[in-house]
């Protein structure tokens, strides 16, 4: 799921997740959030310590990542981790960490406009 754009990876039914599903999915999320492919490769070798043709790869989804650097990507990125857990059907889990992600982006507006009111009212 992608909270600016409304793009959701839903699961149908008790179906595994493809492989290809997979990768096109985090490939999407990672472009998504960090934008072309030469930037979201070197974040995303920054987040995990791969090497560039890794990054290039999971990024064109010719592969995807698995095991510890998946788990690098969902601490780092919120556009993974929103993606996983559509792919892994839990969809409560989901809604209540984008309603969280929704509070957070709140409160940080409400103290820029504080910080705006309180500047403009000195």
């Amino acid at each position: 799921m992608f909270h600016k754009e409304g793009n959701i990876f839903q699961r149908r039914g008790q179906d595994a997740v493809s492989p290809v599903e997979y990768r096109e999915a985090i490939a999407a999320a990672l472009t998504h959030e960090l934008g072309g492919a030469g930037r979201a490769a070197k974040t995303t070798i920054k987040w995990t310590g791969v090497t560039e043709r890794t990054a290039k790869n999971w990024i064109s989804s010719s592969y995807g990542p698995s095991g510890e650097n998946l788990l690098e990507l969902l601490r780092h990125s919120d556009a993974v981790f929103f993606v996983v857990l559509g792919l892994a059907g839990r969809n409560e889990a989901l809604t209540i960490s984008r309603i969280e992600h929704i509070k957070q982006n709140l409160e940080g507006v409400l103290q820029d406009i504080n910080a705006i009111c309180g500047s403009e009212g000195g």
